[in-house]
């Protein structure tokens, strides 16, 4: 009897695969599964609680004039430094239209008031920036507002920029942490 190269090979391939499969079966998966997205299960999703419609980094280096906006952040008795949701101390610059800026329109889908708000500028899965907006922000209303951010911050690259709720303080005093937060960038805490 004999055994065509063709089929030698065909058998040859198919038994590696069945190899490969049953040792991958024992290991654990880079993907997350369902079980692993669950695992704070009494902690809302940030879709739950914030809708943001838009979310708009710029350089705007050498811009001059233009309209100064509500800036989303005052400044306390520190500066411009505040503790994230990581609890490292976090730079956020004035906002000037001399200087990059995040826009971020947002929605209080929440049944309660705001007091506080963090959010997290991602581009590529990356953390590239950090801003606090302080005050009061309704349920249903919709919040336009600009931060300054580093100039760090860019370039951003090709990813399409989202701003993720990384932490909100409402006015009863309780607090959310989101339950996914991104990987901490070590680059962002650099000074500015």
């Amino acid at each position: 009897m004999q055994i065509s190269r063709v089929l030698t090979l065909s058998l040859v391939t198919a038994s590696l695969c069945c190899v490969v499969a049953s040792a991958a079966q024992g290991q654990p998966t880079s993907a997350p599964t369902p079980n692993a997205m669950q695992q704070h299960p009494n902690v809302p999703h940030a879709s739950a609680l914030v809708n943001v419609s838009a979310c708009h980094a710029a350089l705007n280096i050498q811009q001059s004039g233009g309209w100064y906006g509500y800036p989303g952040y005052s400044y306390g008795w520190r500066g411009g430094y505040w503790g994230d949701p990581w609890g490292a101390n976090y730079y956020q610059p004035p906002v000037t239209t001399a200087h990059p800026q995040l826009g971020i329109d947002y929605t209080n889908i929440s049944p309660k008031v705001m007091s506080e708000i963090q959010f997290g500028l991602i581009a590529n899965g990356i953390l590239k920036a950090e801003v606090r907006d302080v005050g009061k922000f309704s349920p249903h209303a919709e919040i336009k507002h600009k931060f300054g951010i580093p100039a760090s911050t860019f370039p951003i690259g090709t990813g399409l920029p989202q701003c993720v709720p990384l932490h909100i303080v409402f006015e009863d005093g309780t607090k959310w942490r989101n339950p996914n937060l991104p990987p901490k960038n070590q680059h962002i805490y650099m000074n500015p």
